[in-house]
């Protein structure tokens, strides 16, 4: 059996890996109390960033970490980088999942236990995908009680995240809840890694892949300007408080408006003139009435077919007006039209009354 040392490079590896844990937590947890304020895409962005601070930051960079101080006895130490790059996807994807449950399905205990349960094994998977990307002389074997707890571990700690992620506020608890998240992270790996055992005899294959430090370089780098780029989106957004208000701010404003256009509307309708009811038309005077020109709308206009008295007393028809204001030859009834009358006569109004 080989001797393996989980601190070959003494505190700085586990400090470093814890310290780098909170920092991603912290990210998230900031991340996810804009995401409660925001709606729709906007909401969803922030839970993205909140899946790669803690999936990425949180999780993934501790793990590495706290690998570069892990040692075996007569063997050196390689990792796969095709597995390790889908180790990353996996804890960010996870993380994600969790955080968009309960994001959007409401801090309820159901919502709650589903996501935390998703998320916790998924950590744990990313846990033992990572494990196996690593290359040794000999044979890795692991206990399979501790391996079940250190499952149990993670997802009670996803479970707490994720409560403390939707439920804090305050930069002070934010505070602690990234160090409970930090510590819990580091405890789930380090009770993971306490499951490993490695059998070497027998084995004197060359090992093969990406040598440790060579991680080094490029993590840092990597994480060091995802943490800036973060941290400056952070710093340059709204707190949760102020969204809260601005968003308040605008549905009094909508509101407002909405009341001022009905209020205009309301206004507009009331000054505006009524219409005049419409008169029923006259009707034609009898034999007996004076017949009066402007019953009919137009002065000149006289109604047709109306008898009115002549200066003897006997009855004639008036001729219907013509255009103008001009009444036509009258005739007694039965009377035909003398030879020579021009058109426009009674008849002619009736067989043409455009004329």
């Amino acid at each position: 059996m080989g001797t393996i040392d989980h601190f070959s490079s003494g505190p700085i590896t586990p400090a470093l890996a814890y310290v780098m844990s909170c920092m991603g937590s912290a990210l998230g947890l900031l991340c996810t109390s804009r995401a409660r304020a925001a709606q729709g895409w906007a909401r969803g962005r922030w839970l993205v960033l909140a899946a790669l601070s803690i999936g990425g930051t949180g999780i993934w960079v501790m793990h590495f970490i706290a690998m570069l101080g892990f040692s075996v006895d007569g063997t050196p130490i390689r990792y796969e980088v095709r597995r390790t790059i889908i180790s990353l996807i996996v804890a960010v994807v996870v993380v994600g999942i969790g955080l968009t449950i309960v994001g959007y399905a409401g801090n309820r205990v159901a919502a709650l236990l589903l996501g935390g349960t998703l998320t916790g094994g998924g950590v744990a998977s990313m846990h033992y995908l990572g494990m196996s990307a690593m290359w040794l002389r000999g044979s890795v074997e692991y206990d399979t009680l501790i391996v079940a707890l250190s499952v149990g571990i993670a997802v009670v700690a996803a479970t707490a995240a994720l409560w403390m992620a939707f439920n804090i506020r305050g930069a002070v608890a934010t505070t602690a809840a990234a160090l409970i998240m930090g510590l819990a992270v580091s405890g789930m790996h380090y009770t993971g890694m306490s499951s490993m055992s490695v059998d070497m005899s027998g084995t004197s294959a060359a090992s093969h892949g990406a040598d440790p430090v060579q991680f080094l370089a490029p993590l840092i780098t990597g994480i060091s300007l995802f943490t800036f780029v973060t941290l400056f989106i952070v710093a340059l957004s709204p707190t949760e408080e102020e969204m809260r208000e601005e968003a308040e701010l605008g549905a009094r404003l909508t509101r407002l408006t909405q009341d001022q256009v009905i209020r205009r509307r309301t206004t507009v309708r009331a000054a505006r003139p009524t219409r005049r009811a419409a008169r029923p038309a006259p009707q034609p005077p009898g034999p007996d009435d004076t017949v009066d020109d402007s019953v009919w709308g137009r002065p000149g206009f006289t109604a047709p077919n109306v008898q009115r008295p002549d200066g003897n007393g006997n009855g004639i028809p008036n001729s219907p007006p013509r255009r103008g204001g001009r009444p036509m030859p009258q005739r007694r009834p039965g009377e035909s039209r003398p030879p020579g009358e021009g058109p426009g006569t009674h008849e002619d109004f009736f067989r043409n009354p455009r004329r």
